[in-house]
């Protein structure tokens, strides 16, 4: 009963970040993504370090994500990431992310979150167009401030390094479990295809408003550089 349970609140969360979504939708995720990024890299003494944004394969923004239940709960939103190419930042692709989740738990919360792809793998993981993180793609918090430790092994222990900025009556946020999946009707109707591997690796040009995030890409490392 208890797995019927986190099934359901799963699927019903992702239900609900199906629908289609017009151009100008999309063009506001962009924008939003670009402002949380922007939010989270230039927090004093908590954005997230150079060193993990130098070594940085891919980089995903999911503005605004919802999380909340009752006894059993769900979590699940719309994101957008590049891939670095041999020319730079791809142009962004659309994604949408969901799960469910068990515990004592009660209310609703908005979090914004940045997911950091570390390495080749979970570079792999993102073009195949849909994975479970935990089960297909390890992720765990990423280090926070200047400069990431040098004591420490974040560049071995995940996949993916999560960052995220809690609005609400939650603490903290766990991503194993939650799946990610390609947006390809969103995809489709920002670059005529749904290919979502021949974006992130450079083959589509991206749009103005995709220029923006990647715009916003770069500032990040340039905030964590001081410059």
């Amino acid at each position: 009963m208890k797995k019927q349970l986190i099934v359901l609140s799963a699927a019903l969360c992702a239900a609900s970040f199906t629908w289609s979504e017009s151009r100008e939708d999309a063009n506001k995720r962009l924008q939003n993504a670009a402002e949380v990024l922007t939010a989270i890299t230039t927090a004093p003494d908590k954005g997230i370090p150079l060193e993990v944004l130098n070594n940085a394969k891919c980089i995903a923004v999911v503005p605004h994500m919802l999380k909340g239940g009752f006894i059993f709960g769900a979590q699940g939103g719309r994101g957008v990431t590049t891939c670095r190419t041999a020319k730079g930042w791809s142009a962004p692709a659309f994604f949408t992310i969901a799960g469910g989740s068990w515990g004592l738990q009660i209310g609703v919360e908005g979090v914004d979150l940045v997911m950091i792809v570390q390495n080749q793998q979970g570079m792999d993981h993102l073009l195949s167009g849909k994975f479970q993180i935990g089960a297909d793609a390890s992720a765990a918090a990423g280090p926070v401030g200047r400069h990431a430790s040098a004591g420490t092994d974040w560049k071995m222990n995940a996949e993916i390094l999560t960052y995220s900025r809690a609005k609400g009556i939650f603490a903290g946020l766990t991503l194993n479990g939650n799946g990610v999946s390609a947006d390809g009707d969103t995809n489709k109707a920002v670059y005529g295809t749904d290919d979502e591997r021949a974006i992130l690796t450079g083959k589509i040009p991206p749009t103005p408003a995709g220029l923006t995030f990647i715009h916003s890409v770069r500032r990040a490392r340039d905030a964590a550089a001081g410059k």
